[in-house]
């Protein structure tokens, strides 16, 4: 079996690193996988490189003209949104020829145009989709907040500056229904009745139609699904839930003390904190901030005693402008031993996300055998048992997030039992196998 995963990049960002991971456990468990990308950063021969610089370039500008455009000229939103009005054709590289299943993941920022998945669709070949965010399942946004316009039809999008019932959202989500009724080329299949799983019912890809687009999605959490299930687009599609896998070779528990001389803390507790861009708004800092103040003017902590680790990239370090406590940035982080240190180092990791569809940094923690500590409300509350292997907040509660940083750096929880429990639900073997079951099911179907 070969299978193609296609992200934009091969490294950059949360869905891009679960890509990379996932494409790793296959080849580690007897899969053929590839990766193909628009960004390619690493010599890995498993990763191909797709487009030419120049035109990659224009494909993710122009997008981002059209929307500026089509929002009166507002820079506001630029990059909350993608329409997908350009790409690259994918399906004439060898690498799409010679799959047999094609996986996407995130395919933003010019990578894949709507024609393009559609060209995909039309090829005949099974199509897995991992969801990493919510935008496969509405009409332009990536996270929708409380916005449930996606249930019947978007339109008057509030990530527009002049919402109408006519406007750029309503008119890609009309783009996205054709998109998603793409037949594919007639193809030899399998009947029912030929089927070894036994019929139609027993199919994970939902039933056996040759007139039927063979597509399944999948969500990293348990709330994304639910998401997509009440999706208007892709709400009458097979669905499952797949987590992010892990790689416990590569995050390992460091010694406390031999991790906190090697960053250069040494305060009683520390904290961390990281995303690909800490002050992207959805990763909710201002919580966090208010969180560490009320732990030292409500809950008895002197701020000599902590010590906030941050690591991911900053535009604007103003954010760190009364901060609380005592704090060192360490940057954007790609080595996973230097993240096994930070996390080592840290009695605790908070993710003060509005939203997070899955949470990889609290799983990358806790194989460390530091304390997760996050709001409910969204993909957390699949990592975390609230006081069983961590905290889960109030959404959106400073108050509440205080309580947990306080409970975590004072918890008896065993860092043995924190990576067990990521062992048994991340590791390569366990999501490598669900995924391999899937892509099986897939080529019943044809």
């Amino acid at each position: 079996m070969k299978v193609l995963i296609v992200n934009t990049s091969e490294l950059t960002g949360g869905a891009a690193v679960a890509a990379s991971r996932l494409c790793d456990a296959l080849n580690n468990y007897g899969v053929k996988a590839k990766m193909l990308v628009r960004d390619k950063q690493t010599a890995d021969i498993s990763v191909s490189a797709c487009g030419h610089a120049l035109q990659n370039r224009w494909n993710f500008l122009w997008e981002r003209v059209v929307i500026w455009l089509n929002n009166r000229l507002s820079r506001e939103s630029l990059f909350k949104v993608s329409i997908a009005n350009t790409g690259i054709d994918i399906t004439k590289t060898h690498e799409f020829q010679e799959a047999d299943i094609i996986h996407l993941h995130w395919v933003n920022q010019g990578l894949l145009s709507l024609k393009g998945i559609s060209r995909i669709l039309q090829s005949g070949k099974p199509v897995v989709w991992t969801m990493h965010d919510m935008w496969p399942l509405t009409a332009i946004c990536h996270h929708a907040y409380a916005c449930t316009h996606f249930e019947e039809s978007c339109g008057e999008c509030p990530f527009l500056a002049h919402p109408a019932p006519g406007d750029l959202s309503a008119r890609v989500f009309r783009k996205k229904q054709t998109m998603l009724s793409s037949k594919p080329r007639p193809s030899s299949s399998l009947s029912p009745a030929q089927s070894p799983l036994g019929g139609e019912e027993s199919h994970p890809f939902g039933e056996a139609r040759k007139d039927s687009t063979p597509l399944t999605f999948v969500a990293v959490s348990e709330w994304l699904a639910g998401k997509a299930r009440q999706s208007a687009l892709i709400g009458h599609y097979p669905i499952h839930v797949i987590p992010n896998v892990l790689s416990l070779q590569q995050f390992t528990r460091i010694d406390r003390i031999d991790a906190r001389t090697a960053i250069g803390v040494s305060e009683r507790y520390v904290i961390a904190f990281g995303a690909a861009r800490i002050d992207n708004p959805i990763k909710g800092f201002g919580y966090l901030k208010e969180a560490l103040q009320l732990l030292v003017t409500e809950r008895g902590f002197k701020a000599e005693d902590l010590r906030l680790l941050l690591f991911g990239q900053v535009r604007d370090a103003g954010i760190f402008q009364d901060l609380p406590v005592p704090y060192t940035h360490l940057g954007y982080i790609d080595d996973s031993y230097r993240l096994s240190q930070v996390y080592s180092a840290s009695n605790a990791t908070v993710s003060s996300s509005l939203y997070e569809t899955f949470g990889q940094t609290l799983i990358e923690a806790m194989a460390c055998g530091c304390v997760p500590v996050s709001f409910d409300g969204s993909g957390q509350a699949d990592i975390i048992s609230h006081q069983e292997n961590g905290f889960l907040a109030r959404r959106l509660s400073a108050e509440s997030l205080a309580e947990g940083i306080d409970w975590a750096l004072h918890c008896q929880l065993s860092p043995q039992d924190l990576r067990r429990s990521v062992l048994r639900r991340y590791s390569e073997s366990v999501v490598a196998r669900q995924y391999m079951e899937l892509y099986h099911s897939a080529q019943l179907l044809l």
